[in-house]
């Protein structure tokens, strides 16, 4: 008889250090092939998608207002705690992640 095969926990991803995401700012990190937004929001940090979901804009070059970020393409908006739309013209959420921060380096969980 065998027993089932547990899934690997993932480990976390690394994406940036604090001192890279300026307070009251987002910025756009890539890592295996894949784009992140990491916002400051009063020294509390979130992690997005980076694509927004209504066109090819970048979150992480948005602009950010509180915790309100706002498509550097069409001017949608999303909360970054949640990942909900805040304005239109975006319908659908961003995914958004678990964030820990180790010392001064910001992760994600996959």
């Amino acid at each position: 008889m065998t027993s089932p095969t547990v899934p690997a926990a993932s480990s976390p991803i690394r994406l940036c250090g604090i001192d890279d995401v300026l307070e009251g700012c987002a910025l756009k990190v890539e890592h295996g092939g894949t784009a992140y937004a990491v916002y400051n929001v009063g020294g509390v940090y979130f992690v997005s998608d980076d694509m927004c979901t209504h066109g090819p804009g970048s979150l992480g070059e948005g602009e950010l207002y509180g915790d309100i970020i706002e498509c550097n393409f069409h001017g949608g908006q999303f909360n970054v705690r949640t990942g909900e739309v805040a304005g239109p013209p975006c319908m659908v959420p961003v995914r958004t992640y678990k964030v820990r921060v180790d010392g001064t380096d910001i992760f994600i969980e996959p």
